[in-house]
């Protein structure tokens, strides 16, 4: 089920849809037979341009097309991608809260998609998860998506089909819901970051034009091996076709940092102090000031920074690591008016990272270590080999065999999370609800309360998190590299008391890993 695909970064700022008048309105393909350049046949059209396309607002609601096509990846690297509305990133969708959200996906693939509002509390049957929210949208039909967006914040959007493979391939977008009290930034900007494989060979199999022909992760007998992904991206550019960011002097900048990828990047932003002032979309309480510190933004979580642009030039924010592909993930801040001068890269510095979870400053919260819970459960995530394969598992099982957390609403659960992978990072996803996270290695949090729906552990980490069963529905909990989730590391929230209207068909195609 899990294949190496090449990813895309999306990215935008004032490229965005407003759903103001839409307020409360109301055959399964084979990876391992497939070649990019040869089945799928993309399309001699091109996505080149710099800058992503906003989705369409109509009566009908937003319009979201997949398709097959090409993209300008690095200068000189074009590469088959797949798409929503002929881009990678796919349109950001920019909302405010309270507003009703439609959107009509439409499938112009030659497999089946679906569409995941990452880090949105949508009702269940929104969610986008084939088999067990939805049957997956076949080629050459359609979908629509209807929901309100009442929690603020910085989101995404992506397929959940297959979606090691389908992810890696372009399928996603920003998705952000704007306060109603929110203090508006004068630029706001949308970072997306991902990786991409640009050629190579491995374990006899030839990748074309980015993607491995022919590969499939289900009949993979190796170990987890990232250095394939030699293209680093943001918004789907890397190295100089990267979108420069204009500011005027004075101006308050944001930053939306999403990472699409399956890769943890550190972000540095050159020549300015600046505050975190969201995780995953929820505010820190009273952020304190940064600077020369590096963000450590694992897949699938979100990190919004604010600054005043008070030190007129040009200045980077950029990826920090020891090799070569980090080149490629850097943006340039550039000051209306200034001169020309540049600001140097320094990708190989060894900066500290902000520890989230002493960041911030402690304030009221939901939830305390010591409080009595409805449920506590423990999940022991680890890297094994079983049968000649590598797997990721949850209390020593894959999925679908690994135990679900039984709940009802109104519940209130305690979660310990443990690494004992030796060498992987474990970024934990939570669909349908946000928690409250406790502990890091056994002590309390010290600053900002931290709410959050996708949390990183390294080896050997240990976090206690906690959330209220207020979402009912069946949801997945499961590992952001998506390649550990398509090898087992997922289970299941479940509402015992909750019973869904779907009805899964056998000949879907589902594949929800």
């Amino acid at each position: 089920m899990a294949s190496w695909m090449f990813k895309s970064l999306l990215a935008i700022g004032a490229l965005s849809v407003v759903l103001a008048g839409c307020s409360d309105s109301k055959n399964e393909m084979d990876h391992s037979k497939m070649n990019m350049e040869g089945t799928q046949q993309a399309p001699k059209e091109t996505t080149d341009t710099k800058t992503v396309k906003p989705a369409v607002l109509t009566g009908k609601g937003i319009d979201l097309t997949a398709s097959v096509s090409n993209q300008e990846i690095a200068p000189g690297k074009t590469l088959p991608v797949w798409t929503f509305n002929n881009s990678v990133p796919g349109p950001q969708i920019r909302v405010k809260q309270g507003d009703t959200v439609k959107i009509n996906l439409k499938n112009q693939l030659p497999e089946p998609v679906t569409i995941h509002w990452h880090g949105v509390p949508v009702p269940n049957a929104m969610d986008g998860i084939p088999g067990v929210t939805q049957n997956a949208v076949q080629p050459g039909q359609s979908f629509t998506y209807e929901f309100k967006a009442d929690v603020p914040g910085t989101y995404w959007y992506h397929s959940h089909q297959d979606s090691v493979n389908q992810l890696d391939r372009g399928l996603y977008g920003s998705f952000v819901v704007e306060g109603n009290n929110e203090d508006k930034a004068d630029r706001d900007y949308t970072l997306m970051l991902d990786e991409w494989m640009s050629s190579g060979e491995m374990s006899g199999m030839n990748m074309s034009g980015g993607k491995m022909s022919g590969m499939d992760h289900s009949m993979m007998n190796m170990g987890h091996d990232m250095s394939m992904y030699d293209l680093y991206t943001i918004n789907g550019k890397s190295g100089s076709l990267v979108d420069q960011l204009p500011v005027k002097q004075g101006d308050k900048v944001r930053i939306r940092l999403i990472n699409a990828g399956y890769l943890s990047h550190q972000i540095h932003l050159h020549g300015h102090e600046y505050k975190v002032i969201s995780a995953d979309g929820q505010p820190i309480n009273n952020p304190g000031i940064l600077k020369d510190n590096v963000i450590s933004i694992a897949p699938g979580e979100r990190y919004d920074i604010e600054f005043v642009a008070n030190n007129p030039g040009k200045w980077l924010i950029e990826d920090h690591g020891g090799n070569t592909a980090v080149k490629g993930m850097k943006a340039t801040i550039v000051y209306e008016g200034a001169a020309t001068g540049s600001d140097k890269a320094n990708e190989s510095e060894k900066l500290a990272a902000v520890d989230i979870s002493r960041y911030g400053q402690a304030g009221k919260a939901t939830f305390t270590l010591g409080q009595k819970y409805t449920l506590e459960y423990t999940m022991n995530l680890n890297t094994e080999m079983k049968n000649g394969d590598m797997v990721y598992t949850i209390n020593g099982k894959t999925f679908p065999k690994t135990e679900p957390i039984n709940v009802k609403k109104g519940d209130t659960i305690k979660v310990r999370l443990v690494n004992n992978s030796k060498t992987d990072d474990h970024p934990m996803h939570l669909h349908g609800h946000f928690f409250q996270v406790l502990s890091k290695n056994g002590k309390p949090l010290e600053g900002s309360p931290l709410i959050k729906d996708t949390l990183n552990l390294k080896p050997g980490e240990e976090y206690v998190v906690a959330f209220e069963a207020d979402n009912e529905g069946n949801w997945m909990f499961h590992c952001h590299d998506l390649h550990h989730a398509s090898s087992g590391m997922v289970t299941e929230l479940k509402y015992t008391d909750y019973k869904a209207d779907f009805v899964a068909d056998p000949h879907a195609g589902n594949k929800p890993e």
